[in-house]
């Protein structure tokens, strides 16, 4: 029998040292908790990015809706970003002059 409660504690601490050796593998490798603690950070600063990104989505769209139904809307697009004027319009440019300080 003392040579079966030998053999027992042999194997027990055996079992101990395994059990320790994974644990400090989980713990303290970048493999561990660490990567997933990394990867969860990742994931939450690409879901706000996303989240971003669809906001301005939706804007775009609901925008390109207006355009699609006002010619209104078309026009005054028109005019302040590629600085287009109507027919029946006159473009009046102010410009300061040289002798103006401030």
């Amino acid at each position: 029998m003392g040579i079966h409660l030998g053999t027992g504690r042999w194997l027990l601490m055996v079992f101990v040292l395994v059990v320790l050796a994974l644990q400090g593998q989980l713990w303290f490798t970048e493999a561990g908790f660490a990567k997933t603690r990394n990867l969860r950070a990742a994931v939450a600063e690409q879901r706000a990015q996303n989240e971003l990104l669809s906001r301005r989505n939706q804007a775009l769209e609901a925008e390109v809706d207006n355009l699609k139904q006002s010619s209104e809307a078309a026009e005054e697009r028109a005019r302040t970003d590629l600085g287009m004027i109507g027919r029946k319009e006159t473009f009046f440019q102010v410009v300061p002059s040289s002798g103006t300080t401030g």
